[in-house]
């Protein structure tokens, strides 16, 4: 069959433009959908920073810095990185080999961590090794290089000290708290003040530098003998890949990446590749459901237009239009229209994601230097979308009038067929059948299998809700029906209607079930778990005083607090993530989870924190002991007295044993460790927050910032912002989509119905009972998809909730009440206003 238009199509677009309105607008937002969530994707992919610290290395030799899972497939062994939580490090020593590589000048051990000067209200400095000069472009002002018990203070830091050459300042490092001489001043390069962070953590104070002898820095820094990252630099005339070769040549065996250009960026900003789990995320998972969304409502609305003109095709076949004819013009009028609609709908695509990026960009999700890219990829990807949509449902919706006898079309497009088709049933059926199973099965599953199985369910319930439509449609105008027999004579008309045109109606109801649906699933998702955290958090923290510090506190913090008067126990806490093994779907993947180092005995944190112990004792938290979240545990498959393996934040594998399981581990972390057993595999060493049990708060303020619990549980869930923000604006993008489809497809359905409402007025209907008919009609749409999509997202969202939280999902009144005003308000306004316009136009 040709696709090239032919006169037909070309007439029909052209002397019935109204008519391929509404497919317009939803071809082109599906390309706007399309177009958004490709760009963001490509992004994600191609997402890089630029090397600053290591700007002028031109070559960088790093540990890897993720951990990697190898699972079998079908097509063979298939791995997968994990970004690691903090810094991987390499052997400092390795720096002697690369330096004798061809074409090699110098190569050095670069180190950075953070440093604690005076005392903890002083702030923090940004400790180095002073070797780093050399390609940071650092130089001294005044003094010396340092040597060990020395150091070499920033003009920023040797201000704020009061300090000079030849004076000693006392600052506290991973090694303890000592004095160093000042054997010099700097200017800090380049390098040093472009705001990278080769640690990988709360590196400290930016400007405010301090540079330590090279023999030493590892030590202070906590990580004796092993470096961030080995920078190389090339003899005159040598080339960087060329380098790059012999280094790699030279480190053959040793576990170290050699990086050049944009990829050094990498090992300074760890940030990167959380960046590109989200944007991946967003583009890829979202963009997945966005796009079949986006799919599944413009083929609807192609499939409603060529329906609507079923009376005009069984005319074409009454004066000997063929069935190939009938199906070329439908091919050649989403020739016509698609590509047109897909190009247009590009460019606020475009815009959604400029705007969607930069919101990520605000909240500290992508780093500032990772620039949006634009390709023509995403664009010609919505295009096509859109045209194998239109073509598609256009085959699917014009086989019928195309086949069947001219005497029988024209039958069919004056009287609605009441029987749904064979194969529209079978498929309905089993979808329900699907996911009712798939509902079971998140039910009786936990942590992410809930979740994934849950995402299942709701899409298998919207494919039945389109195939099943017009029964649906039928059964609701039924229903709902019964209640409008009381509204008088429009309302009883309404309600005949919509049971006498279940397909127009079950058109008009999809959309809103869509919007609905997604939408109460996403925001509702986030309220329930929010209110889950927030309820173990303020029940979980039972110290009297919470201390914090963005500088961090020192490790001295909870033996200065104990000795408060009144204090009866004071325990600091270190915040990082491990990396546990979990099991999903069939395979084994990486969680991210969050983890406090506890300074003191399980017995000390009882007092300041209630985790809900379950099973086992916080006592016997210690080396090689752990505690974890029940909800962990589940997933991970494994319980008290199992060994739990792990990976520390700078990858180190561990296997500590579980020794108690609580079931507070949202609002508070889910894994519960000794600080001591942290220590050497974080960039920070110093803890977050110190709680205090008991005494007055007025002694602690020499320590850091003072709040009680309550403070301290709000300002916790603020952290949860960009959660919430992600799942709005998700939620916002796909409600927003299927709300304006379903305004889109009330507005096609009552231009569509011009000659029905003048005939109505023509037998005696007044004005005002022919728009109270429509209102009460749309009334029943709205109320009836609002039902549907409330069922559908409450059908989701509580085996999801219960996996995930052990509780039922908490969906907050007035949130769903505006939801569900916003339905009703939409669809009487996509009524009212080209009711308005169709009635007045025959006025005239």
């Amino acid at each position: 069959m040709s696709l090239k238009p032919n006169g037909l199509a070309r007439a029909a677009v052209r002397f019935k433009p109204a008519s391929f309105a509404g497919t317009f607008v939803a071809l082109m937002m599906s390309a706007l959908i399309v177009t958004a969530c490709g760009v963001l994707l490509e992004t994600g992919l191609r997402a890089s920073v630029p090397a600053e610290r290591y700007a002028g290395a031109p070559v960088v030799a790093a540990a890897d810095q993720s951990a990697r899972v190898v699972a079998d497939t079908v097509d063979g062994p298939e791995e997968t990185a994990y970004p690691l939580p903090d810094t991987a490090r390499v052997d400092a020593g390795l720096a002697a080999r690369a330096a004798r590589a061809p074409g090699a000048a110098v190569a050095v051990p670069d180190f950075t961590f953070p440093v604690l000067r005076g005392t903890a209200a002083s702030g923090a400095l940004t400790g180095h090794g002073w070797g780093s000069h050399v390609f940071t472009g650092t130089a001294l002002s005044e003094g010396t290089a340092p040597h060990p018990g020395e150091v070499v203070l920033g003009t920023d830091a040797a201000r704020a000290a009061r300090a000079g050459v030849g004076d000693t300042v006392t600052l506290e490092t991973a090694d303890g708290r000592a004095g160093f001489r000042v054997s010099g001043l700097a200017e800090a390069g380049a390098g040093d003040t472009a705001g990278g962070d080769a640690g990988g953590g709360s590196a400290g104070g930016g400007g405010a530098a301090a540079w330590f002898a090279d023999d030493e820095a590892s030590v202070l820094a906590g990580h004796p003998g092993r470096a961030d990252a080995i920078a190389v630099l090339a003899e005159d005339g040598t080339d960087p890949d060329d380098l790059a070769a012999a280094v790699g040549a030279s480190l053959a065996g040793s576990g170290a990446h050699v990086l050049t250009g944009d990829d050094r960026g990498e090992v300074e900003d760890h940030t990167l590749a959380y960046a590109k789990e989200t944007l991946f995320a967003i583009g890829a998972s979202f963009g997945a459901i966005a796009t079949l969304v986006a799919v599944f409502t413009a083929a609807g609305t192609v499939a409603l237009s060529v329906g609507q003109r079923s009376r005009e095709f069984a005319l074409l076949r009454a004066v000997g239009a063929t069935p190939r004819q009938i199906r070329r013009a439908v091919a050649s009028e989403a020739l016509l229209v698609a590509p047109l609609a897909g190009l247009l709908g590009c460019l606020p695509g475009i815009g959604l994601a400029h705007w969607w990026f930069g919101q990520m960009q605000d909240r500290g999700a992508v780093p500032d230097a990772v620039e949006l890219h634009v390709s023509g990829f995403p664009l010609l990807a919505a295009v096509a979308v859109g045209l194998l949509t239109a073509l598609g449902a256009g085959w699917a919706a014009g086989r019928r009038p195309a086949r069947i006898k001219p005497g029988q079309a024209l039958a069919e497009a004056s009287v609605e067929r009441l029987r749904p088709g064979v194969v529209r049933t079978v498929l309905g059926l089993a979808a329900v059948g699907g996911g009712s199973v798939l509902a079971g099965v998140a039910a009786s599953a936990a942590g992410s299998d809930a979740a994934n199985a849950s995402l299942g369910v709701v899409m298998l319930f919207m494919l039945a809700v389109a195939l099943l439509g017009p029964v649906l449609a039928r059964l609701c105008a039924a229903l709902f029906g019964l209640l409008l027999r009381g509204g008088g004579a429009s309302a009883s008309l309404a309600a005949a209607n919509s049971r006498t045109n279940a397909r127009r109606l079950a058109s008009a109801i999809t959309p809103i079930v869509l919007a609905m649906a997604f939408a109460s699933t996403l925001v509702f998702m986030h309220t329930s778990e929010s209110h889950v955290a927030s309820e173990q958090l303020r029940d979980g923290v039972t110290a009297d005083h919470v201390v914090t510090n963005p500088a961090g506190l020192p490790a001295d913090a909870a033996d200065r607090a104990a000795r408060v008067p009144g204090v009866d126990a004071a325990v600091s806490l270190l915040d990082t993530q491990v990396l546990v093994p979990v099991r999903g779907g069939g395979e084994t993947s990486l969680q991210g989870t969050a983890t406090q180092g506890v300074s003191g005995s399980g017995a000390r944190l009882a007092k300041v924190q209630d985790l809900d112990v379950r099973e086992g004792s916080l006592d016997r938290v210690g080396e090689g002991r752990i505690a974890v979240d029940r909800t962990l545990a589940t997933a991970a498959g494994a319980g008290l007295g199992d060994t739990l393996p792990l990976h520390l934040p700078d990858g180190t594998k561990a296997a500590p044993e579980i020794v108690a399981v609580y079931a507070r581990g949202m609002g508070l972390p889910a894994v519960t460790m000794d600080r001591a057993s942290l220590d050497g595999h974080l960039t920070s060493p110093f803890a977050d927050t110190l709680l205090v049990s008991g005494g007055e708060a007025g002694p602690l303020g020499a320590l850091g910032e003072v709040t009680d619990a309550s403070g301290y549980a709000l300002a916790q869930n603020v952290d949860r912002e960009f959660g919430a923000w992600a799942n709005y604006v998700m939620a916002a993008v796909l409600g927003g989509f299927a709300a304006i489809a379903a305004v889109n497809t009330l507005v096609m359905t009552v231009l569509d119905r011009r000659r029905e409402l003048h005939t109505l007025r023509l037998v005696g209907s007044t004005r005002r009972q022919v728009l109270r008919m429509l209102g009460w009609e749309s009334l029943l749409v709205s109320a009836a998809g609002v039902v549907l999509g409330t069922a559908i997202a409450m059908i989701t969202l509580t085996p999801m909730m219960r996996g995930l939280t052990g509780e039922s999902p908490h969906v907050p009144p007035l949130l769903y009440g505006a939801f569900a005003a916003t339905a009703v308000a939409l669809g009487l306004a996509a009524v009212a206003l080209p009711a308005r316009a169709a009635l007045r136009e025959r006025q005239g």
